[in-house]
């Protein structure tokens, strides 16, 4: 990969990009021009500062099973208690150890780490709960592995192709290898020679969202209005082309946002087109996980959460809560272990950092939580199914490029393909190829056997992609199944997703699902980056309501280039200009 050189600057002050020593070999450690050691600043700032951490003791990823009673407790120190045990759980516990609070992390999984959990098969080889990406814009992950002195654990960035059953329909280059034009000028330009059948013609026709784009998170009303249609009527409405919709737009909208544009809320979809793609020019460029995230990064950082004192209690399900009227706060959280015994696990602060499929389960169970309005709103949010597979084939079959995006093979679905030889390390020796195949909104194919499955993946997919596959012989498998595991940003959902703060005075909402748009932060959709950055931003408000000053950094993501920035000042300047006349809409 070119080496890069250009500086970065985030809101703490002028930094190296983190993202730019990918190049780095796996045994370096990582270079920064500043040696920050943690520390507190002072007293006006209240930030808390990234640095190296104490050396790290060897640890499994496993869960305690201790007893409250049977661990020690700083009694001086506020306690926290953090459900879920995702990026967001992690997240939030981190930032809340660094904090100065007693933290137990309670979840569901034997083994926590929420969809980072790592697996393997019968016969011992490694599977992971499918493949993530680590994108651009990932300033505070890629600062967080810095901060728990992670090797840097990435591929270099890689090119994807976009396959249709008809074949590669384009590739996605490395933007940030290329020179930076104004957005989306670059984009366009730069993957021009790499589509293969979508016209210049098909692919202006998305110029009228540009409008769109830069309007719909102008104020709450404004985001709503866009919440309350679907991403196909705004596309539809907005003249898109059927080529591009089906070639381009609909491939991206399902392996971001995991559903087809007619069930995905148009703020949604234009939020996550705006994040990866459209933002500015370098924003679709994505690394991958040379290992599993499970072992190359869950388990160095849940090594520091325990050298800091951080409890993680896996088996330890969150069946109600402890509610104090006068205080209006939840004073404990009741969880359930394996054997069925209950433990109260007593809090001054609580994060709740699960799905909402176990969000939905824990307030069912919980007359507390049911009775208030913004919890009882969660069961109106749907989730998404996905499905892993991995195989080992007996020859190896060569792809164009390690990643890549499949739709069009199944009617709503979307697939991600995965060449493991090219970015995993354990497996680039393998006689045979290795591959990785997640499927999203993958609903018809849960109820397959585990044979149907393979054999679907092989004859309807590997072979319509690449003929050579037919020849080919599968030595082992698996088959991963995950219902409701996402959540679905439907048509008139933001109403129903919550915000950092609740209700209760000391309960704190985290996850890739909670409310976006207007004030938020940058990193929406589906993303690693959201559900670490609204562990962080809960940590923050917990730290506020017990009335500490100090707050860990937070960084947000790059700043809007100077003309999409004018452009959404004229929007909004026309907007208010309206109202202030009265001139409303009267139309839906």
């Amino acid at each position: 990969m070119a080496e890069l050189l250009q500086q970065r600057f985030c809101n703490a002050g002028e930094w190296t990009s983190l993202r730019q020593q990918c190049a780095c070999s796996l045994s370096s450690r990582w270079f920064h021009p500043f040696n920050v050691a943690l520390k507190r600043r002072s007293q006006s700032s209240g930030i808390l500062g990234v640095g190296h951490s104490q050396p790290r003791q060897s640890f499994e990823l496993r869960a305690y099973a201790k007893r409250v009673s049977e661990v020690e407790v700083d009694k001086q120190a506020r306690t926290a208690v953090v459900v879920g045990g995702g990026w967001a759980g992690f997240g939030a516990a981190h930032a809340l150890t660094k904090l100065g609070f007693s933290v137990t992390v309670l979840d569901a999984s034997p083994s926590p780490g929420g969809l980072s959990t790592g697996f393997r098969t019968a016969q011992g080889r490694p599977v992971e709960a499918g493949i993530k990406g680590f994108w651009w814009q990932y300033h505070n992950i890629y600062s967080l592995l810095k901060e728990v002195n992670v090797v840097w654990p990435f591929t270099d960035w890689t090119m994807s192709s976009f396959y249709s059953p008809e074949g590669i329909q384009v590739e996605a280059p490395v933007f940030n290898e290329l020179p930076r034009l104004p957005t989306p000028l670059g984009s366009f330009l730069y993957t021009s020679p790499y589509f293969r059948n979508l016209s210049v013609v098909d692919r202006l026709t998305a110029l009228p969202l540009i409008q769109a784009l830069l309007e719909f998170d102008a104020d709450e009303e404004t985001y709503a209005k866009y919440d309350a249609m679907t991403a196909r009527e705004l596309f539809r409405k907005a003249g898109v082309s059927a080529k591009l919709y089906r070639d381009f737009l609909q491939p991206i909208l399902l392996v971001t946002l995991f559903a087809p544009g007619e069930q995905l809320s148009a703020a949604a979809a234009l939020g996550a087109l705006y994040y990866y793609v459209l933002a500015h020019q370098a924003d679709f460029d994505v690394c991958w996980c040379k290992g599993s995230v499970a072992e190359a990064i869950f388990k160095p950082w849940l090594d520091t959460l325990n050298s800091q004192g951080c409890r993680m209690l896996g088996n330890n399900r969150v069946v109600d809560v402890i509610y104090e009227e006068e205080s209006n706060k939840i004073t404990g959280i009741i969880a359930m272990d394996g054997s069925g015994e209950r433990t109260v696990y007593e809090a001054d602060v609580v994060v709740f950092a699960v799905g909402v499929q176990a969000m939905q389960r824990i307030v069912a169970s919980s007359p507390a939580l049911a009775g208030r309005e913004e919890f009882a709103g969660i069961s109106n949010l749907g989730t998404v199914d996905v499905l892993a597979t991995r195989l080992w084939l007996d020859r190896r079959v060569p792809l164009k490029n390690p990643s890549n995006v499949l739709a069009g093979f199944e009617p709503t679905t979307g697939a991600t393909l995965f060449n493991l030889n090219a970015l995993q390390g354990e497996f680039a020796d393998e006689p045979g190829s290795v591959l990785e195949l997640d499927f999203y909104h993958a609903n018809q194919l849960l109820p397959l056997s585990d044979d149907a499955v393979i054999q679907k993946v092989m004859k309807d997919y590997l072979t319509r992609c690449e003929p050579r596959f037919a020849g080919a012989q599968v030595v082992d498998s698996s088959v991963l199944r995950f219902k409701n595991a996402v959540t679905l940003f439907g048509p008139g959902s933001h109403q129903h997703m919550p915000s950092t703060t609740t209700s209760f005075q000391n309960v704190f909402m985290s996850g890739d699902w909670l409310r976006q748009g207007p004030g938020a932060h940058g990193a929406r959709g589906l993303s690693q980056e959201k559900a670490f950055v609204t562990g962080l931003i809960a940590a923050n408000a917990a730290a506020a309501s017990v009335g500490l000053q100090a707050q860990v950094e937070i960084l947000a993501v790059d700043e809007d280039e100077a003309h999409i920035a004018a452009g959404k000042a004229a929007v909004q300047g026309a907007r208010r200009a309206a109202l202030a006349l009265g001139l409303t809409s009267p139309f839906l």
